[in-house]
């Protein structure tokens, strides 16, 4: 530390102690000389003291002179700042201005003038309660601004301000422009299938067949070519359409009014023709606006046709799909389905059906008509199952009586978490939702996933199943499981409670054949009657005990007609079997003259249910989804968090007017 001090001194220092250490030497041998030099040596500490003592008189004569040159400086920069400058007092009242802030204000006195009452968009709370200097974005007259505010604390330099803020404008205008051109003329990538091209085709007489496909293409062309769009058919069905994002944005707010168009056209075509259409927009280049588009074509087609599904960074959007889907004709996917699960299961060491939640016939008579496959191939089958809950009980009841060795292939998601492993295969059937399954975490174990379902698609479906088997006509997961079935082996090994839990899956979500039926539902129904199943004792299966009744009936007395057409009921009791009753009752009400849909609330494990039913004019699937849930045209469900009955019952007849509203513009 000496030696650095030593060095750190100035040099006139160190040649005095030089001197002087000289003196002291010189004292010994030369008395008179070191006399001498003590003088000299003290007149040069004299004269040093006097040049340190001037040196810095004029060092702070020049600091000062610094300062005050600064401080000059500094006013004529916030006087003559090139852009709006404004100080505020701690009341938001203007204390100070610039002159290119008079200018940008057209005003003559703004002194002690309220910034808000001024600017109305200018929200400072952030900057006067949490401090948050984040710059601002304002529109004032045509311009942008991008306002920056510095904070001042003045209580040590003013006693009766606390603080001001500056408010820094500077013209955004050219970059905002910029960014709304960019998004303006940013490339969508637009697919467009023909949901129903064959069959239009082929039910349309010859010589009107080539007007009506003409008059497709012809009106597919010039609707996109009325917002500068280039359309490329590279299909008989399908056409590829780039458009730019401002046209998109029209034909969005039009709601895609291009699928009625088309579903109008009628020029001796003796079916509707339906459209389907995956949107990719917001992507960062146009490779990646294609393949949003094209996932958003496999959900518009997964949800049954006939509307428009838009994927915008993250977000799905739905327009549209208010109509019920065709039935398909051929058997063609049933078949490649039914040959490529064959080969999956015997590929898989164990294979696991599972179900939705809270599972019903449809879901439960799928399962078990699925572990009838893998035991054709002989393989190790489980269905997962937390337990039976009041929509299974009976068939459930039965199957202990009558195939107690199932119980055995029974499993809950505990022991399928013990049992999975990445060689199993999985199965989830009347499903295609993750978290709607009995056990999510199990997706995580197994890759290679199967899904069997008749919903039409959601936002939510299982990540990358290696076979997807997703048909929105068809009446009922059982249906499709039936047709699957008959093409995995020459002869359908179904035992007798087999085919009559298949046949309860079907008749529970046609409501015994009188909704959501078509030929395919006739043909795997006969299939079933083949295999064995008595229509009889299936109905049996559906007798309801005697407090179930009174309790329909409750919510059907208390219900009430909305908008003249919806009928909305309540089951205010919570019991185990809630949720039945209220699906049954939603159904009753439908029996009411002039009801089209019906929607029934209960409780269901401390959440609100509501259970929606539909006579097919009116979606009750678009409803429900809208408020998180979903399902199928005619049959759909939701649960509320944190909302008492009123509040919810708020909530649906708001989404109700909507839905309806909506139509009514269409």
């Amino acid at each position: 530390m000496k030696n650095k001090k030593i060095f750190e001194w100035q040099d006139s220092y160190i040649y005095l102690i030089t001197i002087g250490l000289l003196i002291i030497v010189l004292s010994f041998y030369q008395p008179i000389l070191s006399v001498i030099g003590i003088v000299l040596i003290g007149y040069l500490i004299f004269y040093n003291i006097r040049s340190v003592g001037r040196r810095e008189k004029e060092f702070k004569k020049y600091v000062e002179g610094l300062g005050d040159e600064f401080e000059s400086a500094t006013k004529h920069a916030i006087f003559n700042m090139p852009f709006p400058l404004v100080m505020l007092d701690e009341n938001r009242n203007i204390s100070w201005y610039n002159t290119p802030f008079l200018k940008m204000m057209g005003e003559t006195d703004l002194l002690n003038e309220k910034i808000s009452d001024l600017i109305p968009g200018l929200n400072l709370d952030g900057i006067f309660k949490e401090n948050d200097m984040k710059p601002l974005d304002i529109k004032y007259g045509e311009k942008n601004y991008k306002v920056y505010p510095n904070l001042v604390d003045t209580k040590k330099t003013n006693s009766t301000n606390s603080m001001i803020v500056m408010l820094y404008w500077v013209d955004n205008t050219s970059l905002v422009s910029l960014e709304q051109r960019y998004n303006r003329e940013k490339l969508v990538v637009v697919l467009a299938y023909v949901d129903n091209y064959d069959d239009v085709k082929n039910n349309t007489p010859e010589i009107n067949r080539p007007l009506v496909m003409a008059e497709i293409d012809k009106n597919i062309n010039s609707y996109f070519a009325k917002y500068n769009g280039i359309i490329r058919k590279y299909e008989n069905d399908k056409y590829f359409i780039i458009i730019e994002n401002n046209g998109f944005r029209n034909i969005e707010s039009k709601k895609f009014d291009i699928l009625d168009q088309i579903r109008e056209l009628d020029l001796g075509n003796t079916i509707p023709i339906t459209l389907s259409m995956g949107v990719g927009a917001e992507g960062n280049n146009p490779f990646e606006s294609y393949q949003k588009a094209r996932a958003a074509i496999d959900i518009a087609l997964g949800r049954g046709g006939d509307q428009a599904v838009v994927q915008a960074g993250n977000q799905l959007s739905f327009y549209g799909g208010k109509t019920k889907a065709i039935e398909k004709r051929n058997k063609v996917k049933s078949r490649v389905i039914g040959y490529a699960l064959r080969q999956l299961i015997d590929q898989a060491d164990k294979v696991f059906v599972m179900g939705h939640k809270n599972p019903d016939m449809d879901s439960f008579g799928a399962g078990i008509g699925v572990l009838r496959a893998v035991k054709d191939r002989n393989k190790e089958g489980y269905l997962i199952l937390s337990g039976e809950n009041p929509s299974i009980k009976n068939i459930y009841d039965k199957m202990v009586k009558e195939e107690p060795q199932i119980l055995d292939q029974i499993i809950t998601p505990e022991e399928g978490l013990l049992l999975a492993n990445d060689s199993s295969l999985m199965v989830v059937v009347d499903n295609h939702k993750p978290s709607f399954t009995e056990a999510p975490e199990i997706l995580d174990i197994i890759s290679k996933v199967v899904v069997i379902d008749h919903h039409r698609r959601g936002v939510e479906f299982i990540k990358d199943p290696v076979l997807t088997y997703l048909e929105p006509y068809a009446s009922s997961t059982c249906e499709l499981v039936t047709e699957v079935l008959s093409y995995m082996s020459d002869k359908i090994n179904l035992t007798k409670f087999e085919a009559e839990a298949l046949m309860a899956g079907i008749t529970v979500d046609t409501k015994n054949f009188s909704f959501q039926t078509g030929v395919r539902t006739f043909e795997a129904a006969s299939t079933l009657k083949r295999a064995g199943a008595d229509t009889t004792v299936v109905r049996q299966l559906f007798r309801d005990d005697y407090n179930t009744f009174i309790y329909k009936a409750e919510v059907i007395k208390s219900s009430k007609i909305i908008f003249d057409k919806i009928a909305i009921g309540r089951l205010e009791a919570q019991m185990e079997d809630s949720l039945l009753i209220a699906a049954q009752a939603a159904n009753e009400l439908l029996n009411i003259n002039g009801v089209e849909a019906s929607f029934v609330m209960t409780y269901v494990n401390h959440k609100l249910h509501i259970s929606g039913r539909s006579l097919g004019n009116i979606s009750v699937q678009l409803i429900l989804e809208s408020l998180g849930g979903g399902g199928h045209l005619t049959s759909a469900g939701t649960q509320l968090d944190n909302v008492n009955m009123d509040e919810a019952e708020n909530i649906l007849t708001e989404t109700i007017d909507k839905f309806l509203r909506e139509g009514e513009e269409e």
